[in-house]
């Protein structure tokens, strides 16, 4: 594609060219016979639903109060969560629903329905892979909801009715009112990449959030991604990273997913490398997307944690729908 541009951003034909993200890609796409080996890793369906049944889900937990001064978390499943801070809620990746292309149904219910969930002030859409944006969750939210997304995404949102939507670059902010001041929701970068079709590669951009009360305490999801060197520009930027959700699952084959997933060591290392106190593993426990057992990512994160002498009771492995807080 860069041989086909001028300088000016445009094609042999005079008109715009398409977004295209690639030159911000630190990672080996899957080509066919890497897609097909993954998909052989796979463990069978009646095993994965068999060691599901043993994932803790508690989906009537009561939901926290978003009250002023407290930061807090509910896991919905795989990479879905609500952020509470400062009173403002925000939901991550919401995919509610059965199931989503190119994996079986779900193994796991979601922690809350779409009916269930409290008002939000705002929905982050880390990147456009479909366990992280799920179309059919989405059509069932009002189409007022504040959408926020990596660049590029807005069209694709727009298209779908949604009327509020902003769209970010790396290291890009957005405020939001909370009880005692202003609530910053920044998008950063993640080692990953983005793909709904085969025409439309890195045409969105991909990231996490951070998301920061008004005395500077923050909680940081990290959407999708493997480990890399800019971890440690967010723990530079945010000195106060009360909480990290952090992927620890869709891992095997490691040769195969090294550059685009974390695995449960790297996620224990990057919850250092970023400095924050407590770590709530996600992504995992839910779809069958890689060659690993279902429980797996789980037992390694605990099994790291106790290795690298870190406090037992800052490692906040919820159940799905569960919730904790930290207050002022």
């Amino acid at each position: 594609m860069a041989g086909l541009l001028n300088r000016a951003g445009a094609d042999r034909t005079g008109e715009p060219a398409p977004p295209d993200f690639r030159h911000r890609l630190d990672s080996h796409l899957l080509g066919p016979l890497g897609a097909l080996q993954l998909w052989w890793s796979f463990p069978r369906d009646e095993v994965a639903r068999r060691d599901a049944v043993t994932v803790p889900v508690a989906a009537d937990a009561p939901l926290p109060e978003p009250v002023a001064g407290t930061l807090g978390i509910t896991w919905l499943g795989h990479a879905s969560t609500l952020l509470y801070v400062d009173g403002v809620t925000v939901l991550v990746d919401p995919v509610l629903s059965p199931g989503i292309p190119g994996a079986a149904r779900r193994l796991t219910p979601p922690g809350r329905t779409v009916e269930e969930l409290p008002p939000v002030d705002a929905v982050l859409l880390s990147h456009d892979h479909y366990d992280h944006l799920d179309v059919r969750t989405l059509a069932r939210l009002p189409r007022s909801t504040r959408m926020l997304a990596g660049l590029n995404t807005g069209p694709f949102l727009r298209a779908r009715g949604f009327t509020d939507v902003t769209e970010l670059d790396w290291w890009s902010s957005v405020t939001l009112s909370g009880r005692t001041g202003p609530v910053s929701v920044e998008f950063v970068p993640a080692r990953h990449w983005s793909r709904r079709t085969a025409t439309d590669t890195c045409r969105r951009l991909w990231g996490g959030w951070v998301v920061t009360g008004s005395d500077g305490r923050a909680i940081y999801h990290a959407g999708d991604t493997a480990y890399g060197p800019f971890l440690s520009r967010i723990a530079a930027r945010h000195r106060r990273l009360e909480i990290a959700a952090l992927p620890v699952g869709a891992y095997r084959p490691r040769a195969l997913l090294r550059s685009v997933h974390m695995d449960p060591t790297e996620a224990v290392r990057a919850a250092g490398t970023l400095r924050a106190r407590r770590m709530v593993p996600v992504h995992w426990g839910t779809f069958v997307l890689s060659g690993e057992p279902v429980l797996e990512p789980l037992e390694q994160t605990r099994r790291e944690w106790r290795r690298t002498g870190r406090d037992r009771a800052d490692l906040w492995d919820l159940p799905i729908g569960g919730s904790r807080v930290v207050t002022p």
